[in-house]
């Protein structure tokens, strides 16, 4: 039997803080927009960006945390699968249509510290590991295991 696969996984920051709502039933659905760039070098050397903006939804548990914890600018990993919706727009008469990223998993891939710190409208990844403050005491070096300290 043939199994077919919609699996879509996305690195990207977000461009506004999510909206939570909640449907007539009461669950929670959080909507955001994540904007993924790429850069490559044309057969004349000429480097080019691009950015594609991905259309996010989370539901239930997910949807309150990443309202709960994502913000305009956050890092971000996303799993999930893509889903086409179409509706009929009432001003024109059209259909429209509209794919998303239903998302199922997430990880948010800034440090804590960036998160706390930053200025939304800065885009720029944090410029290193955090350092423990100055004075403050150093973790004892590990122990130095020789070749018969070693169990294979």
């Amino acid at each position: 039997m043939a199994r077919d696969l919609n699996k879509v996984m996305i690195i990207g920051r977000l461009g506004a803080d999510p909206e939570l709502r909640h449907t007539a039933s009461g669950s929670p659905v959080t909507t955001f927009r994540v904007a993924v760039g790429r850069q490559w070098r044309d057969s004349g050397g000429e480097l080019h960006e691009d950015t594609e903006w991905f259309s996010v939804v989370a539901w239930n548990k997910l949807a309150e945390t990443c309202s709960q914890y994502l913000s305009k600018g956050t890092r971000v990993y996303l799993e999930g699968r893509l889903q086409t919706r179409s509706w009929e727009d009432q001003q024109s008469g059209q259909t429209r249509y509209r794919t998303e990223v239903i998302a199922n998993d997430m990880i948010i891939l800034d440090s804590r510290e960036g998160r706390a710190s930053r200025d939304p409208d800065d885009y720029a990844p944090p410029a290193g590991p955090a350092r423990p403050p100055r004075g403050s005491p150093q973790p004892p070096a590990p122990p130095d295991i020789g070749d018969e300290d070693i169990p294979f």
